[in-house]
């Protein structure tokens, strides 16, 4: 097979993975958590598009994860910014492959006792939201670039809430690709998605 063809394989299992996650987590969330570590873990350590070195595949044998913690589950709505606020309501994103990836900020999310979240849409091809989100533990506990609770143009998307919310579980927050491969230009996480407390939850720092 091309290239092309294992990523959009590793797209399809993607989006394949987080619908079982939402019709588990729709009854059980710890449950679902569990699924999509099972499954992460498979396509990193096996799937021919993975971002692991294959220096560093004999070694693998999964992501760090915290235990679930169902206080790091929210359904958010999304407050709208005013695109002055900040100065930061677009962030473009050079990349080695795709050129300049502009994403467009459309409103904020509150997360109770923890801070708040900007959210972004994709203005090119594909569309979809991005969060990003880069907590006070960076570095040695956590990626330092930050991680990703949503990227729906690639099916990481935990779905909506009830009455327009958005899901947002901080147990998902995934490790992005150049985590484990410095080839990959990554969006990392922009000042508004950066939160001042130490998150126990989601991936950790990639082995």
């Amino acid at each position: 097979m091309i290239p092309e063809l294992h990523v959009t394989d590793w797209r399809r299992r993607t989006h394949a993975l987080y619908a079982a996650v939402r019709e588990i987590a729709a009854t059980d969330p710890a449950s679902a958590h569990a699924h999509w570590v099972a499954g992460r873990d498979d396509m990193l350590a096996h799937h021919p598009a993975t971002p692991v070195l294959a220096t560093d595949r004999p070694a693998f044998r999964g992501v760090p994860v915290g235990a679930y913690d169902p206080a790091m589950r929210f359904e958010v709505g999304i407050d709208p910014v005013p695109d002055d606020a900040d100065g930061a309501a677009r962030l473009d994103v050079p990349t080695g492959t795709d050129g300049v990836v502009p994403f467009e900020r459309v409103g904020r999310v509150a997360l109770d006792g923890l801070g708040s979240l900007d959210v972004w849409a994709l203005r090119s091809y594909g569309g979809g939201l991005f969060v990003p989100v880069k907590d006070a533990g960076a570095g040695p506990r956590t990626y330092g670039g930050g991680r990703y609770l949503l990227d729906t143009v690639k099916g990481a998307d935990l779905g909506p809430g009830a009455r327009e919310t958005l899901v947002l579980d901080l147990n998902f927050a995934y490790n992005p690709s150049c985590a484990y491969d410095p080839a990959w230009a990554c969006p990392l996480a922009p000042p508004g998605n950066r939160l001042d407390v130490e998150l126990a939850c989601g991936e950790l720092v990639a082995p």
